[in-house]
């Protein structure tokens, strides 16, 4: 029959593809011989020959199921694999057999006159290029001969599938477009990413980065199989619905895999997956559905009985052409700001990085790239060329390095083609090419023809120079002319988009006085402006320092901002640059932007010369250095001591020798020196000048020093520590920053700290504190529980008659006028309150002077405070006055109706998506602990804080450590006086289960369960619930830092993490408003919603509108938590773990706002 196109097929109707492979195999219980012996078992594609018989059997069954295509079962026949099992000869043979097999299959169902696909599977293979498993031409290779068999065995389309690694699907890619090139036939390409249950690729690939990373790359179809079921893929799959121009694919498993009877078992019925894929077809547009591991013939049969007829719901999908990293992508238009491309790691214009390169200091390199990624950069360029050096091995030596350990996208900048080569050949994201051009015209084997050929083959943007044959075009004219020129070119000869192509207009130097140069900077912005407007799509860029040159530093540093300025206001999207040498006009005085401006648009007049008023302005000055106070004359102990307030460990092991070989004992330099400095650094966080992240570098500093001078010190099996102190968070607390900051403080202050972890009861304190002999506990805890709990340890330590014991208490939710009124009531010992760890120090060592001088102060520890506020009265309020419901809570609002009634899990969102929701003054302040200096505004505070959130948002993109997972739902509620019921479905007769809340005993009387429609009213009401978290790795990893000594790097990334968890309930709140219907009622900005600037509330359990700790687990067992992860129960007071996790429920009503309320 004359079959209809596959991708006319696809703009038509749904397709339904077959199910599992290796399924089918195994349940057929094959032996050996079966395989064509002992050494081929297991190899399912050696069945294509040994017994085709098996594979039609497979076909025809997937066939009367249903389905429009199926998969040839080639899926590892290609060299890589089959070397495995001795066979690569067979690459070819295998892969026409199994095309074959199932054309002739499929012909035979065609006579019904309905079209039957074959579609060529083309599996990732064992060995991932970017893990530098294999190199990207062999693999390459591999693909074109495995593609080959597949054409010419009648396959209708290739199916790259089951991908892993993004760099191993444009291998397969260009091999499959190599053979169709050979073979004189053309096929569409059908590609499919694997996401692991962490919610990206296995190499850490995010959906944003596969999807900007591939479109570029133009398949036909774009998808994702195997790894998870359906519910673990939604997340993605609505990224894809939302952003992607192509048709889009989902073949998933049939849920996750179990072992039942020592054998794999999938747990999704055929009714559960036809149920997610009329969800995919009906409201994501999703056109291709079918199966993967654990779906057999029956679960295709639903399918395609209950999709066959559907029409996809139309998709209006919003296109964000962008570049991206092996990690994430990076949209080509910045909101509010311009595209940053890094320029220092170029070996032409940064001689540090040249001589790193020179001498294969990769490490360096590498160095110089994170630090830029820090500063700013969204982009980095990578410029290896150097006289001399063979630029293919440098680039193969840097790209290698920066495509998996850099987090951001690159600019492979060179002359020469073939380095640019080099260095796609180790990139899975989308690069940029720097730089394509005119000068040698645009034949065959020119340098346009040969960079706009390696942007097709390679899916790479292009920056375009505006030079010809002529030279560098200086006037706007001849600018356009070769603009215009270059973008017809680039999209009818090479296919690529205006999208693709990224313009540098050139701007020349303009301050050097050259008559000939005057103009340049206007004739520069006015390309950028029509650019924009006549090469629809296209994207702007500049080599901004080339306007400055000849200039001094000082003076190119302000000319380059104001130029940059300027350039933004006529379109410019990117910039090559130096990002932390860029100032925000607000930091120049207006005298020195305007004669910039003047010289930027030459507004010379009689008399007035803006070059020779900016050179006046500048005369004399130099780039502020910072001034290095002269240390030749300091003594060791100096040095010392100052390296401990600097928090400086370089070179610290040498002067910790000179200290040494002076004459000066270990131990006394550790007493006498080092923890001199400490006491200064105390000193100095007390009256505020020095922030905890500088006090935990020079509590590193002091353990390094410590370490090292240990091995010099005598063993005399007695400590030689200041004091003894046993540190624990109370039972039922699973929170340790600060508990951990007080052992950093005193154990770096020559105290021994014996630091015995969270949820710790008062009888192994007690045992801890008897085993040590320890001169003190701290006990530490953060919720409004855990004071209750110090309360009662307190009273059995008097109960074991141990009140010899000083106690110290810090915490969150502890005040010093509760410490030291009510609990000093309590104790017959002393008990101190510990604002913070300088104050547990001060205590300590209050103590320890005590003990050694036996000068005693009775008071110190049990003198009761004074209140600086007085505690209100407590007025007894008769219950017969407070109303069962608040009346100024509505009850005729609008209930709106849910999406759904159940629940979801949902994983693989972005980072980058919940990083927009951080509250940065929660993060800087009072997680990281920084403060603006004197007469910084808040503004300037953050932009100086925020290149650390940039770099630890990276780092954890390329560590993958922040693993964001949400289990959320919406079930039908109504109140019951302060109770709210959970009903089991919508009919409303079976409880699920019932939260309490209590009301407040004055007006307005408010309790949660207002918000919703009582259970007499009869009326439906709903509510939502989520709990989302960041995971586990980074409380390992968080953990790792602090037994590496790594303070600040720890409490860097405790914080990350607990705010990063809280962004995402900030996210999720927001999905779910907008799933809900009423997402239009937010207020105007990102900062509004920290304000609740949107309709209804979110409240947490632990507040004081909902105080009862023990509903965590109710939520959780209503969402069925443990399916990503979560534990909650008395053994861990209630709190989540991990750590990094929060629930609530989400309310619509107008009037849910944050409130006090106790029973």
């Amino acid at each position: 029959m004359n079959r209809q196109p596959y991708l006319e097929a696809v703009r038509e109707r749904v397709i339904v593809f077959d199910g599992a492979f290796g399924t089918f195999v195994q349940d057929l219980d094959l032996g050996a011989d079966d395989f064509g012996g002992l050494s081929l078992e297991g190899c399912n594609e050696m069945l294509c020959l040994t017994r085709p018989d098996v594979i039609e059997s497979m076909h025809a069954a997937f066939l009367d199921a249903g389905v429009d295509a199926i998969e040839t079962a080639s899926f590892g026949s290609f060299s890589t694999v089959l070397t495995e099992y001795d066979i690569p000869e067979k690459a070819y043979e295998l892969n026409v057999a199994a095309a074959s097999i199932a054309r002739r299959v499929a012909d035979r169902y065609e006579s019904d006159g309905r079209p039957r696909y074959v579609a060529g599977s083309i599996g990732p293979g064992t060995k991932l290029p970017s893990l530098g498993h294999i190199g990207f031409i062999e693999l390459r290779d591999a693909y074109e001969e495995q593609a080959r068999g597949l054409i010419d065995g009648g396959a209708d389309l290739f199916l790259i599938e089951t991908c892993m690694d993004l760099l191993q699907i444009k291998a397969a890619m260009q091999g499959c477009r190599n053979a169709m090139k050979a073979c004189g036939r053309e096929l569409p390409i059908q590609v499919q990413v694997t996401m692991e249950t962490t919610g990206r690729m296995l190499v850490g690939t995010e959906i944003g980065a596969a999807y900007a990373s591939l479109a570029a790359m133009k398949p036909d179809v774009i998808g994702i199989n195997c790894a998870t079921g359906p519910s673990e893929m939604q997340e993605h799959l609505r990224y894809l619905s939302e952003h992607s121009l192509i048709p889009i694919s989902v073949l998933p498993n049939a849920g996750l895999p179990s072992v039942v009877d020592g054998k794999t078992h999938y747990d999704l019925t055929p009714e559960q997956l036809t149920e997610f894929h009329l969800h995919h077809v009906s409201n994501l547009g999703i056109g291709i559905v079918g199966g993967c591991c654990g779906t057999t013939p029956e679960h295709m049969r639903q399918v395609c009985e209950a999709v066959h007829g559907v029409t996809p719901k139309p998709r209006t999908p919003e296109f964000e052409p962008s570049v991206s990293s092996l990690y994430s992508a990076v949209t080509l238009e910045q909101d509010q700001s311009f595209l940053i491309i890094g320029e220092r790691t170029n070996a032409n214009g940064s001689k540090a990085f040249r001589e790193a390169m020179l001498r294969e200091d990769w490490d360096t390199c590498l160095k110089m790239a994170t630090e830029q990624i820090r500063e700013g950069s969204h982009v980095l360029d990578v410029c290896v060329d150097y006289v001399g050096h063979d630029g293919t091995v440098d680039m193969n030596e840097i790209a290698s390095r920066f495509a998996s350990q850099a987090s951001v996208p690159l600019v492979l900048d060179s002359t020469e083609p073939e380095v640019m080569e080099a260095g796609l050949l180790h990139t899975g994201g989308r690069s940029i090419l720097n730089s394509a051009n005119l000068e040698d015209g645009e034949e065959p084997g020119s340098r346009l023809d040969r960079v706009f050929t390696l942007a097709r083959d390679y899916g790479a943007a292009v920056i375009c120079l505006l030079i010809d044959e002529r030279g560098q075009a200086r006037d706007v004219e001849w600018k356009m002319e070769v603009a215009h020129r270059i973008a017809k070119i680039a999209t009818e000869r090479y296919g690529l988009s205006n999208s693709d192509l990224i313009f540098d207009a050139l701007t020349f130097p303009i301050g050097t006085g050259d008559e000939d140069l005057r103009k340049d900077g206007i004739a520069t912005l006015e390309a950028i402006k029509r650019i924009k407007t006549e090469i629809p799509g296209a994207y702007t860029t500049l080599g901004l320092s080339n306007v400055s040159f000849g200039l001094s530093p000082a003076t190119r540093q302000v000319l380059n901002s104001v130029f940059l300025h300027e350039a933004r206001q006529y379109g410019l999207d990117s910039a090559i640059v130096h990002a932390s040498k860029i100032l925000p006009l607000a930091r120049i005085p207006e005298e020195q932007i305007t004669v910039c401006q003047d010289l930027i648009y030459d507004r010379r007049k009689e008399g007035y010369d803006p070059l020779t008023a900016l050179l006046e302005i500048f005369a004399g000055v130099s780039t502020v250095e910072t001034v290095k106070v002269d240390r030749t004359d300091w003594t060791i102990e100096q040095i010392l001591r100052q390296r401990i307030i600097d928090g400086d460990r370089e070179g610290l092991i040498e002067d910790l020798e000179l200290g040494r070989t002076n004459g000066i004992a270990p131990l006394d330099i550790i007493n006498e020196i080092l923890l001199d400095g400490m006491r200064e650094v105390g000193e100095l966080f007390g009256s505020g000048r020095m922030q905890l992240p500088f006090v935990l570098q020079s509590a590193e500093t002091m353990k390094t020093a410590v370490a090292h001078l240990e091995q010099y010190m005598e063993k005399t099996g007695e400590s030689s520590a200041k004091g003894k102190l046993v540190l624990a968070t109370v039972k039922g607390d699973v929170h340790d920053i600060g508990k951990n900051l007080v052992d950093i403080i005193c154990t770096n202050n020559g105290y021994e700290v014996h630091n015995i972890g969270i949820k710790i009861g008062i009888q192994e304190m007690i045992d801890k504190v008897k085993e040590v002999n320890a001169d003190a506990l701290g006990m530490s805890g953060l919720l409004v529980k855990s004071t209750i709990i110090m309360r009662d340890n307190l009273q059995e330590l008097n109960t074991q008659d141990l009140s010899e014991i000083p106690v110290l208490l810090g915490g969150a939710a502890l005040t010093r006028s509760y410490v030291e009124q009510d609990l000093r009531k309590i104790y017959d010992g002393r008990v101190f309150y510990g604002k913070d760890a300088f104050e547990g120090l001060s205590v300590l060592d209050t103590l320890m002077n005590i003990k050694k001088t036996g000068v005693d102060d009775p008071d110190f520890g049990r003198k009761l405070g004074t209140r600086l506020i007085e505690r209100a009265e407590k007025v007894e309020v008769d219950p017969s006055t407070i109303p069962a419901r608040s009346p100024e809570v509505e009850t005729d609002n609008e209930v709106f109706t849910p999406p759904f009634l159940g629940t979801k899990v949902v994983k693989g969102i972005g980072l980058d998506e919940i990083a927009e929701y951080i509250n940065e003054t929660a993060l800087f302040r009072n997680q990281w602990q920084y403060r603006p200096n004197e007469g910084e505004t808040d503004a300037d505070f953050k932009d100086r804080i925020r290149p650390l959130l940039r770099e630890q948002l990276s780092a954890a993109k390329s560590g993958g450590y922040l693993v964001p997972q949400v289990v959320y739902g919406y079930f039908p509620v109504n109140a019951d006086g302060n109770d709210l019921i959970v009903w089991t479905d919508d009919t409303r007769t079976v409880e699920k289960t019932r939260f309490h809340y209590p009301r407040q005993k004055v007006a307005p009387f408010m309790c949660i369960a207002d918000f919703y429609r009582s259970v007499e009213s009869g009326e439906k009401d709903y509510a939502a619930f989520h709990i989302v978290t960041m995971g586990s790795p980074v409380s390992e990893k968080a953990a790792e830092l602090f037994a590496e000594n790594k303070y600040n790097d720890y409490m860097v990334l405790h914080g990350i993490g607990v705010e990063m968890a809280e962004a995402l309930a900030e996210y999720w709140h927001h999905r779910i408003r907008t799933e809900w219907g009423y997402v239009d009622q937010d207020g105007p900005s990102l900062a509004g919603l920290f304000r609740q600037q949107y309709r209804g509330g979110r409240y947490s359990w632990g507040y004081p509108a909902c105080p009862d700790l023990e509903d965590n687990a109710t939520v959780a067992e209503l969402l069925e938590a443990g399916r990503i992860g979560i534990e909650v129960s008395e053994e861990t007071g209630w709190q989540y773990q991990p750590e990094q996790t929060t629930s609530a429920i989400i309310c619509h009503h107008p009037k849910a706002k944050y409130f006090v309320a106790r029973d």
